[in-house]
């Protein structure tokens, strides 16, 4: 072996030997792809084998199963004062047993519950959800949130992906896709003819919000900007909800955030993970535009099911903090309110 040889090393000389043998640009670029595919997996896999590792042990059966009583009356005038991250501690606040009583969901430690909660009560807090307020909901898929809104007489607009879309998506399989009205219709949760009355539906693509969707009093979506396509994609949706709103109206969104990393996550792929700084990127942008973009408070929690991590299949409970392509994510909520 030569000196030149062997300064090359073992992949510099199989690059150099694949480069040798295509010799053609377009081949080169394939393998590429493939190798740098490889690595990604080969990443994701050890990210994943670590997470599996801390999910070995599951927290004792007594600290979550039926710990969680139904003690609350009314909502909390002040528990999001900014936006936030599912924290074990919210589940066993009154507001929170209210919220999920009057949507008439179980009471358990699950974050889509959470972000549930959070819309409706940060909502609440800010004076969103009154009688004659226009409210326009995102890829609302079979959630209660629109027949919530409609019983406290505010006439809402919800919307989703058109039929063929969320089959290509998959959400169809998994009875996560609205098929139009009637699918929010939930008697349990608002009468029926309150429904009828204040309940319309569009389809819609997110990434394409229609221009004359305008002067709402509120508006929100519940873990469905991740599946836009991009980081980006996702930011640029939020920025164009704003939009949706009269000046002083406000958005709530909640969506997936990366716990593992401030650096490196998922992009360009079916779901995406959000990090601090691309939230933060985005609250600046929309301050810059003058609007209100609340703070959030990025405290991940500390208790013993803060510190569990879900791997698929994923429980019923609990199941605050999952495993995903390697990370650990959670749901973070987003308040933003129209400046002008």
């Amino acid at each position: 072996m030569t000196s030149s040889q062997g300064s090359l090393g073992v992949a510099g000389r199989i690059d150099r030997f694949f480069r040798r043998l295509y010799h053609l640009p377009r081949e080169t670029r394939i393998i590429d792809a493939k190798v740098t595919r490889i690595e990604a997996d080969l990443a994701a896999h050890t990210r994943e084998m670590r997470l599996l590792l801390n999910a070995l042990v599951t927290p004792e059966r007594d600290i979550w199963h039926g710990a969680l009583q139904p003690n609350g009356e009314e909502p909390s005038p002040g528990a999001f004062p900014t936006g936030a991250l599912c924290r074990e501690e919210d589940f066993s606040q009154a507001y929170f047993s209210y919220w999920s009583t009057r949507l008439a969901e179980p009471l358990r430690y699950h974050r889509k519950l959470w972000e549930f909660v959070f819309i409706c009560q940060a909502l609440w807090e800010r004076g969103a959800i009154a009688s004659g307020h226009r409210g326009l909901g995102f890829g609302v898929g079979v959630e209660p949130l629109a027949a919530f809104f409609a019983s406290q007489d505010c006439r809402i607009l919800a919307t989703d992906l058109g039929a063929d879309e969320a089959i290509d998506m998959g959400w169809t399989e998994t009875n996560q896709h609205a098929a139009g009205k009637l699918a929010l219709r939930k008697p349990w949760v608002c009468p029926d003819d309150l429904f009828d009355r204040n309940v319309e539906f569009h389809e819609c693509d997110m990434n394409h919000v229609p221009a004359d969707y305008v002067d709402f009093d509120f508006c929100w979506s519940a873990c469905a900007l991740e599946h836009l396509g991009s980081i980006e994609h996702g930011l640029a949706f939020i920025e164009r909800s704003i939009d949706c709103l009269k000046p002083g109206g406000w958005a709530a969104h909640t969506t997936e955030f990366n716990v593992s990393s401030e650096d490196i996550t998922v992009d360009h792929q079916p779901t995406v993970l959000f990090r601090r700084r691309d939230i933060e990127d985005l609250l600046e942008r929309l301050r810059d535009k003058g609007h209100n973009a609340v703070p959030v408070n990025y405290d991940a929690g500390v208790g013993v099911l803060d510190q569990f991590i879900d791997v698929p299949p994923y429980r019923e409970q609990p199941h605050l903090k999952m495993a995903l392509s390697g990370f650990a994510t959670t749901s973070i909520g987003i308040l933003v309110q129209r400046g002008r």
